[in-house]
């Protein structure tokens, strides 16, 4: 305990004096403030006592007065800006002490065990992490109501506010996957900061820290006058000029404060805590896992699963039964659960299922026709098979604007339709066409290559996905009618819905190849370098109806932002954003502000709206059914089981043109591709 007591001791010796460091460069930026006053008392002290006296002196006197003034008003406004800026405060869950008594109990009891002031509250927040975060500045909060007595004591309030103890904010997943033991051990560290937090020294060097920043960040919008940019550029430098000063020594003192509480808190649970960081990295696992193959495709549609905890909960249990290393996961089930420390976990499960999806998705922050929550046990039909459809419909919109007709010569009646085998005869390739070769640096950067004589006529207009033109042999057997140019005010086109679905990979059977993207599409039509590259080795009928999907991908997510704004939508061609109009179109707080992924390439795209026809063609002409896979997401369902095949097959199509290995694979499952699917 010695040892012990010694490190503690160390720690916050260390964070003490960093932050009196801290405290310095304030006193320093005050006494350079007061400098110019405390010239100009002596200039006029000397002039009324007589002994500096002349032109000089009085000329002197009268600058140096002017200068003082000035750099006291600057002053001034500086620190009102620092005082009175809101600093940042993570968005959470706040967890009252009636809806969870045994939770706070268990803090209280963890706070006496370490020897430091309890935590003043408990907040939940849709991370795998915990901290503890200062909210006593008065923007956050109501100010307390005073008693009368405290009117008698003039520096009450300041002394509450210098004494009050920071929030507890817990991941919630933490509180579903671990056992209360594990959740007291790994809380043991984070609890012990409150110790050194309250230390004046501590305490003071941290509000101005965080005032400084909350100051940099009032700043930084745009005035509307130039006077007011003068004076938020002026205060803005100031604050980062203190900012910068203030860096190393915030940074070690923060590094203090850790290894003081990290010392003090292997008293408690030590043995169990080493346990508890490995449920620590397995639960942030599957917590990213659940967010981006399960949450992300309903949020896309509307829908926000509002038992997320549970699930994380499911598909860690998922995953210790598919792996070997998580066996001795699974025992722990049968011990009691930290969220039984809740009185009511499906409320609070719910509220935090609901931030996510803000945070993570940039949802609305109430339920509504548009955006209402959804059950586990509803998730296949509420959200795998309408994603499906709606990309399979998406699907069939870009290919009658390539003027794809919907049935070949000959065939029969009622088979006129969207049907698979529209999409699986458009992608085949020829003898006479050829995968869009792969870019040449080496030629790219030569000047004097010539062009292959060889190359076969009209290959250098397959291989122009931007375009979103139809190949010559698609105009051969095209529909005239059909041909029309891809205009938003087209009536076909105005039936998409508001809110689209997540069409990666994620939001497709688990055989799907996993793809890095989201459906946060940007594609500009210009056929820039990059699309090039991702698009080289695919066909160019694929070429071309990637490129066609990503715009109309576009176009509807442009499409949804204005509805979501209250503004129309900008006509085609027109340019947006903030080089158009000078200002920002979309507000900071609806966007999210986590996003989990970034966007797809053309080639996920369009693997992940084949893998959806295919699936709808399963589930209308084979029984399939829709279903759901705690570790990937959307999956397809044959007689119950899971297909982990079609990927490879969808792949081959995609990037050779061969249709032979998915027409084995369709006439196994006994699909029909010939017959017309439901779309939405």
């Amino acid at each position: 305990m010695t040892g012990i007591g010694g490190g503690v001791e160390l720690g916050a010796q260390a964070a003490r004096s960093r932050a009196l460091a801290v405290l310095r460069v304030r006193s320093r930026a005050l006494a350079v403030a007061l400098l110019p006053a405390a010239v100009a008392v002596i200039l006029l002290a000397g002039g009324s006592t007589g002994h500096l006296v002349g032109g000089g002196w009085d000329a002197a006197r009268w600058a140096v007065s002017v200068l003082a003034l000035l750099v006291l008003a600057a002053t001034a406004a500086v620190a009102l800006v620092v005082a009175r800026a809101r600093p940042a405060v993570t968005p959470t869950v706040a967890v009252a002490e009636e809806s969870a008594p045994d939770l706070y109990r268990m803090v209280r009891d963890l706070a006496d065990r370490l020897d430091v002031p309890a935590p003043s509250a408990i907040a939940l927040t849709p991370d795998c992490d915990s901290w503890l975060e200062d909210r006593t500045h008065p923007a956050h909060g109501p100010p307390p109501a005073r008693d009368q007595d405290d009117l008698s004591d003039p520096v009450g309030p300041a002394r509450r506010r210098s004494a009050a103890a920071p929030v507890l904010v817990i991941g919630s997943p933490f509180l579903w996957w671990m056992r209360v033991g594990e959740l007291r051990a790994v809380l043991a560290p984070v609890v012990a900061g409150t110790g050194p937090a309250a230390h004046p020294d501590i305490a003071a060097a941290r509000r101005f820290i965080r005032g400084l920043d909350a100051a940099v960040a009032a700043t930084s919008t745009e005035g509307r006058g130039p006077l007011a940019r003068a004076a938020r550029g002026g205060i803005g430098g100031v604050s980062r000029l203190l900012l910068r000063g203030c860096r190393v020594h915030a940074a070690e003192m923060e590094r203090g404060v850790a290894a003081a509480a990290a010392e003090r808190a292997q008293a408690v649970d030590y043995g169990l805590r080493i346990v508890a960081q490995e449920q620590v990295g397995l639960a942030y696992a599957g917590w990213d896992r659940l967010l981006t193959r399960v949450a992300l495709p309903a949020w896309r549609m509307g829908r926000w699963p509002s038992r997320l905890d549970v699930g994380v909960v499911a598909a860690l249990t998922e995953l210790s039964r598919r792996d070997r290393l998580a066996e001795g996961f699974a025992s722990r089930l049968g011990e009691r659960p930290a969220c039984d420390l809740l009185e009511e976990p499906g409320l609070m499960d719910e509220a935090v299922s609901l931030l996510a999806a803000r945070l993570f998705h940039g949802g609305p922050a109430e339920t509504g026709p548009d955006w209402a929550p959804v059950g586990w046990e509803e998730y296949p039909e509420e959200v795998v098979d309408r994603a499906w459809r709606t990309d399979a419909a998406r699907l069939h919109r870009v290919l009658d604007t390539l003027g794809v007709r919907r049935a070949a010569e000959g065939a029969a009646p009622g088979t006129d339709g969207p049907t698979l085998s529209r999409v699986l005869d458009h992608l085949t390739t020829t003898p006479a066409e050829a995968p869009v070769p792969a870019r040449d640096p080496a030629a790219d950067a030569d000047p004097d290559a010539t062009p292959d004589p060889d190359a076969t006529p009209g290959t250098a207009h397959h291989a122009t996905p931007g375009t979103g033109t139809a190949t010559p042999d698609d105009q051969a057997t095209s529909d005239p009618q059909a041909a029309t140019a891809s205009d938003p005010s087209d009536p076909q086109a105005a039936t998409t819905p508001d809110l689209q679905p997540l069409t990666t990979p994620d939001n497709q059977p688990a055989d799907a190849p996993a793809a890095p993207g989201n459906a946060d599409h940007s594609d500009d039509g210009n056929g820039t370098e990059d699309d090039d590259d991702d698009l080289a080795g695919t066909t160019p009928r694929g070429a071309a109806l990637a490129a066609g999907l990503s715009a109309q991908l576009a176009r509807e997510e442009a499409r949804t932002q204005a509805l979501a704004s209250g503004t129309a939508p900008p006509p085609p061609g027109t340019t947006t954003g903030p080089a158009a109009t000078g200002t920002a179109l979309w507000d900071d707080r609806a966007l999210p502000l986590l996003p989990l992924q970034p966007p797809r390439t053309g080639r996920e795209i369009l693997t992940a709206h084949i893998t959806a026809m295919v699936c709808c063609a399963a589930m209308d002409t084979a029984g399939a059914t829709p279903g759901l896979d705690w570790l990937d997401g959307p999956t397809l369902l044959v007689d119950g089981a899971r297909r982990a095949d079609l990927a490879l097959h969808v792949r081959s199509l995609v990037e050779t043109g061969d249709p032979a290995p998915l027409r084995a694979w369709l006439s196994d499952l006994g699909v029909r591709p010939e017959k017309p699917v439901r779309l939405v």
